[in-house]
């Protein structure tokens, strides 16, 4: 691993996470213990070799830790240690600087789902949600989180539980309602979301949500990836 040789903390932090991948393989743990397999799903545009290196380097300066999964599971799972867990902060902190900046032109158009979650955390606006309190259970394809509105702003855990509303559909689809503003009802109707529950309070979740970024013109939202982008497309996650 290459090191910058300077005394200051930033530099000794970037030597450990510094290495390209190295924080998005931490954000894809920030939920929990995850397969090799549902690493590289997470981060597709990152190759295996590389993938292996990564956490190799980050399990010998112990941001995370390999063992063998518990029952009735099986195989080598990856997990955060406590010192990696102290990342969090920092990756938080990083998501809401960088979410104002416009994606590359050939940036994926789907976020991973941890990716997912870890965005709607850094671009939650307590004071848009107002006196609204309560949970919704997100349901993504093999995948699911609950979120928890509360006085200390917008928790989340991984796992299904009962809840107060419920939202079901893809990733892309949860972009498209949060940072798009896309009407519930036109997903609904559309077939390409479901939701139960306290209604009112699941929109004005989805409303509660600013990464300070123009939306997508109304025509250009609802064109499938191989269509035309639209003006400012490409500018949204």
């Amino acid at each position: 691993m290459r090191s910058y040789r300077d005394l200051c903390g930033i530099a000794r932090a970037l030597d450990v996470v510094g290495e390209r991948w190295a924080l998005l393989v931490v954000r894809e743990l920030l939920f929990g213990p995850k397969r090799f397999a549902d690493l590289h799903r997470g981060l597709p545009g990152m190759s295996q070799n590389v993938l292996t290196q990564r956490l190799r380097d980050l399990e010998d300066s112990d941001v995370l830790v390999r063992r063998r999964a518990l029952p009735p599971a099986a195989g080598l799972i990856y997990e955060l240690t406590d010192h990696g867990r102290a990342l969090e902060p920092v990756l938080l902190a990083l998501g809401r600087w960088g979410s104002p900046l416009a994606p590359r032109p050939d940036s994926a158009r789907e976020l991973s789902p941890d990716a997912l979650i870890v965005a709607l955390r850094t671009t939650f606006d307590p004071a848009a949600m107002g006196s609204g309190r309560g949970t919704v259970a997100l349901r993504l394809p093999g995948d699911a989180f609950l979120l928890t509105v509360g006085d200390g702003g917008l928790e989340a855990v991984r796992g299904d539980a009962p809840a107060d509303a419920v939202l079901t559909c893809a990733t892309r689809t949860v972009q498209d309602l949060v940072f798009d503003r896309r009407d519930l009802d036109d997903a609904c109707r559309n077939d390409v979301a479901s939701a139960e529950g306290d209604l009112r309070l699941l929109r004005r979740l989805l409303a509660a949500f600013d990464d300070h970024r123009e939306p997508v013109v109304e025509a250009a939202r609802h064109f499938p990836a191989e269509g035309p982008p639209g003006r400012g497309a490409e500018k949204r996650r």
